[in-house]
């Protein structure tokens, strides 16, 4: 399926699955599928990855490292369910802030339940926000993370733009996001998962297979490796590297702004 995935010059913004829609178009539909899925969001992320999101989310705060000093400030974004969030504020001890930003409201809800059940409400903020239009200032954050968000977003190329502008000097950027498998045999068994497991299990669980379809579809079409690493060095980040994880199912792209 490598063959519909986009180019670093883009074609995410008319992009929704493998269908093509009119500029604007792609939003709202986003929208309402992570309104169906926000209950279940983290439960189908087991079931799309096999339980490895959380090995992979683990890798991703452990490489950001976060200091145990309150002054720290994360912007964690597409992250309403605060999975993420979650994690950076256990690792640094409970000591730095951050703020969870996500489009959707559900999403939203659900992430401020959890952060309150754990008692991280003190640490987070929850903030309904566009990533390609962050409601901040010029260089407000000392790191920015997105995980599984980016390829949701209709103008990657300007939520890059907006993650390099609210960064501070020496900042962060880290952005985990399934991705292209590079491994022979795994790629074969990874397809036929993820176009006929997925959508099924998805309407068992959830009552509905087409959210699931599109979420598997956006992942074919979202870039290569190499092509996303060029479009965050295009947003004027610079040591942009990447890992992949299980043979590319994932990575996670690393960048400073400097």
């Amino acid at each position: 399926m490598s063959d519909q995935r986009v180019s670093a010059t883009g074609g995410m913004q008319t992009s929704y699955g493998f269908r093509t829609v009119s500029d604007g178009e792609k939003q709202p539909l986003v929208n309402d599928v992570f309104h169906k899925v926000a209950k279940r969001y983290d439960i189908m992320n087991d079931v799309m990855s096999g339980g490895l999101h959380r090995v992979w989310k683990d890798a991703m705060v452990a490489h950001l490292n976060p200091p145990r000093r309150p002054a720290f400030r994360f912007l964690d974004v597409a992250g309403g369910t605060g999975d993420i969030a979650f994690r950076i504020v256990a690792a640094s001890g409970r000591q730095v802030r951050g703020t969870v930003l996500d489009i959707n409201a559900s999403m939203l809800g659900v992430g401020a339940e959890r952060a309150a059940k754990k008692g991280y409400a003190d640490n987070l903020d929850f903030v309904e926000a566009n990533a390609e239009d962050l409601p901040f200032e010029d260089a407000s954050f000392d790191a920015y993370t997105i995980a599984f968000g980016i390829r949701n977003v209709p103008d990657i190329d300007k939520a890059l733009r907006e993650a390099f502008r609210v960064l501070k000097r020496g900042g962060r950027f880290l952005c985990l996001e399934f991705s292209e498998v590079e491994m022979p045999i795994l790629d074969r068994v990874y397809d036929a998962w993820s176009f006929n497991g997925i959508p099924a299990v998805g309407k068992a669980i959830a009552g509905d297979a087409e959210p699931y379809r599109y979420l598997v579809e956006s992942i074919r079409k979202f870039p290569r490796q190499a092509d996303f690493a060029a479009m965050i060095s295009r947003a004027g980040f610079s040591r942009v590297n990447y890992t992949n994880y299980t043979g590319g199912v994932a990575a996670l792209h690393s960048a400073w702004k400097i």
